[in-house]
Parts: structure tokens; sequence; C-alpha cells
């Protein structure tokens, strides 16, 4: 047995979803409960009944790479030979790591607090890691100054998720900008920049930075998943630089050949009818209601940028807050997610997400209240 696979720890978020009854008022789980444009699902299957279903080159369908290139635009990530298509997200973050960091030489700093699978994969490969915490209640949830200080000699890659899961935070272009320019300014071999852009879709700030904007060494990662309520399908991207983008694309054929036919012909038609942002105004009405209903239960929280999180206070920073998740869920049969496995800042809260019934949240949030009020008296 692989050493370091024994030595990862499973996911806290799936262990506590597994254990959720029929009657759980489920807050925990990063997943959209509307249901997608079957349309697109229809035109796909005809393409099928006409072309098959056969493997699509290794690195994806060349109008699906040209249409991903052509929506985002960025500066240099702008043909579709900057775009590979991926089994999801996480897959795109796992072959990007494992491509672009050699574990003798090379350093990865990650920005938390944040989902964990960048620290995971990390520690699998064998990386140096370092890890940069910003209060997520802080002015700047993504400081420059902090976050540039914090590059060593040996940093190879930056890894920053915006919007954040699990606070909702994220980047302003001045931050952005920042930062980007701190890191040409440095000279030498050049530090490349992991965005994780899997909820910028679910936006509700003007104010949002996106690196490849400005950024020449970016990679951008982002999926169908989150935008388009498509966790199922296993569509993502990765977008990175020419002069990295062969060998991402090699690691990527050894992994999984090519992702799904039948899901890349899925998103060429979400593409094709502009439908990637389609669900921000029902997430921005749920945002509204999701504050109105917490400040009643007069709970401390962090106001969401993007994304559909809400965190919240219900205890101290010395909380065992994966104790009282797992008592949360057994007694009063709520299910969230305990803060502190996204960064020690969020030991004492919970994340959780604001898909489910305005209904539903209400009762949520009320019982998490009246639990944590419970627990401190």
């Amino acid at each position: 047995m692989n050493p370091a696979i024994e030595a990862v720890g499973a996911s806290v978020i799936r262990a506590l979803h597994s254990k959720r009854r029929e009657s759980s008022i489920d807050l925990g789980l990063g997943e959209p409960t509307l249901f997608p444009n079957v349309a697109h699902f229809e035109r796909a299957t005809r393409w099928v009944s006409e072309h098959g279903c056969r493997y699509s080159s290794n690195v994806g369908d060349p109008d699906l790479r040209a249409a991903i290139a052509a929506h985002y635009a960025y500066p240099s990530l702008s043909a579709a030979k900057n775009v590979c298509i991926t089994t999801g997200s996480q897959e795109a973050v796992y072959v990007t790591l494992k491509t672009l960091l050699d574990p003798a030489r090379d350093e990865v700093l990650v920005v938390e607090p944040v989902f964990n699978v960048y620290v995971k994969i990390a520690q699998v490969e064998g990386v140096r890691l370092r890890r940069v915490e910003i209060e997520p209640w802080a002015a700047d949830p993504f400081d420059p100054d902090t976050i540039l200080a914090a590059v060593g000699p040996d940093t190879r890659l930056i890894v920053i998720c915006s919007p954040n899961n699990p606070t909702g935070r994220t980047i302003s272009r001045a931050s952005m900008k920042k930062i980007a320019d701190g890191l040409l300014a440095r000279g030498g071999a050049p530090v490349y920049v992991l965005h994780d852009e899997i909820y910028r879709e679910l936006r509700y700030t003007e104010d949002f930075g996106s690196f490849g904007d400005v950024y020449p060494y970016t990679i951008a990662i982002n999926s169908l998943s989150k935008s388009n309520a498509l966790t199922g399908l296993r569509i993502g991207w990765v977008m990175a630089p020419a002069d990295v983008m062969p060998e991402i694309v090699k690691m990527h054929g050894w992994a999984t050949s090519c992702a799904s036919t039948f899901a890349q012909r899925v998103a060429i038609e979400v593409f094709a009818a502009n439908e990637l942002a389609t669900a921000r105004a029902w997430y921005t009405e749920q945002r509204a209601g999701v504050l109105a209903l917490v400040r009643e239960t007069l709970l401390e929280y962090i106001e969401p940028d993007g994304a559909f999180y809400l965190c919240v206070r219900v205890g101290n920073k010395d909380m065992d807050t994966l104790r009282f998740a797992e008592a949360l869920l057994e007694e009063r049969d709520v299910v969230a997610i305990p803060g502190h496995i996204f960064a020690p800042s969020l030991s004492g809260w919970l994340r959780t997400s604001f898909v489910s019934p305005l209904a539903d949240l209400r009762e949520g949030l009320g019982r998490i209240a009246a639990f944590a009020a419970g627990r401190v008296s």
C-alpha cells in the first residue's frame, strides 16, 4: 500500500454526508439543487445517434476548446491550444499539480481557508507545501502583501480559489493586479498562479479579479458543475500557457485518456446557448434570503461575495468543530461542515450551503443557533 495515500485522510464532507438521514436538513454538500437544461442533453443525444460516442482527442473536442477560450478571452489563454478538457475540475487540479511541480525542487503556496483538495494532492505527491492563512473576515481576504511575503525562492505555484470555498469571499481587481505585478517584478523563473474559478459565474459583486486578464503565467481551472448544476456530468477544463500545456495534456492522457465525449457535447451546447451565468439571478435571491434569515438567528457570519456558502460561528477557536458537527447531525438532524478542515481560523465555524429551499434554511439555521447556544450555556 502506498504510504502517502494511507497518510492522507478521507473527505470529512463526504463522511458527514454519508451519515445523513432521510429526515435530515442538508446544508452540507456543495452541490446545486437546480435541475439542468435537458435540451442540451437531447441535442447531445441526437449528435451521438448520428456520430457515435467514440474517444475524442486527448486534449478534448476542438470546438469546445475554442468556445471556452473565446468565452473567457484571457489575453494569454485566448486560443483553443490553451485549453484541455478534463474529467471535472478536480482532475484539472490534479494534472496541473502533477505536471508543474517537481517534488525534489518546487514548493506550492496555498492561500487558505480553502477546499483542501490542493493540499491533499500536494501531500500525496510529496510536494513541499506552504500555507498562508488570511482571516476570512479580514477587510481583504486575499491581501496582496501577505501573499507576496509568503512566496519563497522555491515557490513554483500559488493556488487561489476565488470565489472562495468555503467563505464565498472574492479577490478584487486591485488585489489581483497587485499580486500579478509583484510576481512579475521578482525576476527569475516564473511563479504560476492556479486560479480556481469554479464559482466564477456565481458572484454577487462587480469588483471581481481574474488573473487570466492580466497575468501571463495564469492557469485557470473551471467546470460546469456549479454554474449549470452538472456535478454528475464530470466535465471541466484547465486553461494554461502554451509552454506548459503540452505536458499537462500528456499527463491528462495517461490519467484518463480523454473526457467523456457525450459530456463534451453537452458542454458545447451550453456554451453555444451562452447559459453559463443563467442561474446567477436565482442564487442572488437565495443569498438575499439566507442573509435575512441568519440575521434573525443572531449568529455571527461571513457575508459571501460569490459561490453558495455561508459560514456561521458556533463557538470559539478551541472548539472541537468536528465533534460539534457530528452532534448537530445526531441530535438536531442538520448536516453542516466543520470549518477547521478549511483552515485553523475557521475552528468554531460551520460552512453551510444555501442551495436548499428557504424554509429548510430557516429551520436549519434556527437549529444550529439553538444548538450552539445550548452548548455555550
